[in-house]
């Protein structure tokens, strides 16, 4: 009988000790998958029933913020700029969770931060807005320009600080209102999510085309291919002189890669940057500088990773990083192989075969040209504060990559700055500001030539002073509306916005 009863009590210490152990693993160890399980309603219930911060730009304009209503929910998300800010601060939704920096910082706007949880022993014991008001690197008069110069074209604009990589504009067109996600209204939202879900993934606004989509970058692409030059070869500006011709031939193929409108161009590499000639580039890549320098140049300015943005999902942009086996040797002095895929090679070094970037890696490029060749990280946060106004964390510029050293990017900047005043950018040049520019015309179908994207990237400053101000503006092509360039197109739309820029900024009055 005793030992029964022993073996009873035994069993039941045991079975205590196991319903401990889980207890504690579910409480402690799986605490944050919980949370953030989907069908977890206890937590979304939780988080629309108090108050969250706000989101403001760096000027001061509130961008986000929570608005009491009557009902199952407290409370509900309001974006009073509709769908000017809403690639950027996305959306907190009781159906469709968050987006954007309502998810990135999730935690800070919402108080569920520890350090923001418990600052001192009284607040172990007292019901206090533990939550975080966010201020952002935007400029509210940039940004609203940056929409207004582009108008209901589809396309994406980004401008950004290059010596500390704050994000001062980030629009995409088309947008969308946020506030009918973050809606106490669950029925409206639900008809607008549905709307939009319908729609090809290329018109549906939701989707914040400047971070997560990638278009072919095309001649603003000849950058990188200059810099592999610089960088990895003896070329210079000046040196080698490529033939004038209007066609290209690359080894193993018998397909001319053409010259854009079937202009003829050729001569030196500043040249080939002023004009951006095919030719040039297509035979630096192939002949010249070659695949592995070409990959390792691409990945020094961000490609083939995802740019460390802070939010979420960014995606990358990519060179090709196989074009095949060595097959043999060119004739350039030192000898470059020549592979399987040399032609790819050749298409690549002008931005097209599989190359893909996005708006905002395209801005990293000139960013780290025109910041004498370091590449700070993205960022849109500048500060967090807490419901009492005192601060609880500044951002500080972080290097994410050193990309060339200083003197190559001196050369770079020479030769942008060319192209800004004599070159295929001269729609972007502002009088008595320093600026420069690399157009680029996309063809994203070779059986529709033209059906192009018009893109430009380029920087500004002072005259005499660094630059303090880069770009990237993309014109998506409109199927059978003919060819959208560079030049033509892009260039102007960014000369609007860095004016703006140039005036928020006390730089041009």
């Amino acid at each position: 009988m005793n030992r029964n009863i022993r073996i009873l009590g035994v069993t039941l210490v045991l079975c205590f000790v196991a319903l401990f152990i889980q207890l504690n693993r579910i409480q402690i160890f799986q605490q944050e998958d919980l949370q953030e399980n989907p069908n977890n309603m206890r937590t979304v219930i939780r988080d629309f029933n108090r108050e969250r911060g706000e989101i403001y730009t760096i000027d001061g304009e509130i961008i986000a913020q929570s608005r009491e209503v009557d009902g199952q929910l407290k409370f509900e998300r309001v974006y009073p700029f509709a769908d000017l800010y809403a690639h950027t601060t996305g959306f907190f939704s009781f159906q469709y969770g968050a987006d954007g920096l309502e998810r990135y910082y999730n935690d800070q706007l919402a108080g569920q931060k520890e350090t923001q949880r418990f600052n001192s022993l009284e607040d172990i014991f007292t019901d206090t807005d533990t939550s975080a008001d966010l201020t952002i690197t935007i400029n509210h008069s940039i940004q609203e320009t940056a929409k207004e110069a582009l108008g209901e074209r589809k396309g994406s604009i980004v401008v950004v600080d290059p010596r500390t990589g704050a994000i001062l504009a980030f629009w995409s067109y088309p947008s969308y209102d946020p506030t009918v996600f973050g809606s106490a209204d669950l029925e409206t939202g639900q008809q607008a999510w549905e709307e939009y879900s319908s729609l090809p993934t290329s018109d549906d606004p939701r989707l914040p085309k400047m971070y997560r989509e990638i278009f072919f970058p095309g001649s603003t692409f000849k950058l990188v291919t200059a810099a592999a030059a610089i960088t990895e070869t003896t070329t210079t500006l000046t040196n080698p002189e490529f033939d004038v011709r209007s066609t290209y031939i690359p080894p193993l193929t018998t397909f001319p890669l053409q010259n854009f409108a079937g202009s003829t161009c050729g001569g030196d590499l500043l040249e080939g940057l002023r004009v951006s000639c095919n030719t040039t580039f297509a035979e630096l890549a192939a002949e010249i500088v070659g695949a592995e320098p070409m990959i390792k140049t691409s990945e020094n300015f961000g490609f083939n990773s995802s740019p460390p943005i802070d939010l979420p999902s960014p995606a990358a942009s990519i060179f090709p990083d196989d074009f095949g086996n060595q097959v043999g040797l060119t004739e350039s002095d030192p000898p470059v192989p020549i592979l399987e895929n040399t032609p790819a090679l050749a298409q690549s070094g002008i931005g097209q075969f599989n190359v893909k970037a996005s708006p905002l890696q395209m801005a990293l490029v000139a960013a780290a040209i025109a910041n004498d060749g370091i590449l700070m990280k993205p960022h849109l946060m500048d500060s967090l504060r807490n419901q009492s106004g005192e601060l609880i964390e500044t951002y500080k510029p972080v290097i994410w990559r050193t990309v060339l050293p200083r003197q190559d990017a001196l050369s770079l900047q020479l030769a942008m700055e060319t192209i800004a005043t004599s070159g295929t950018a001269t729609n972007l040049a502002i009088p008595s500001i320093r600026v420069g520019g690399k157009t680029g015309t996309a063809q994203i179908n070779a059986d529709q030539p033209d059906d192009t994207h018009g893109w430009i990237v380029g920087y500004a400053g002072p005259q005499d002073g660094e630059a303090t101000l880069a770009i990237s503006v993309i014109l998506e092509s409109v199927p059978g509306e003919g060819q959208l360039t560079g030049g033509t197109d892009a260039a102007p739309v960014a000369k609007i916005v860095l004016t703006e820029a140039l005036r928020a900024l006390g730089i041009l009055e």
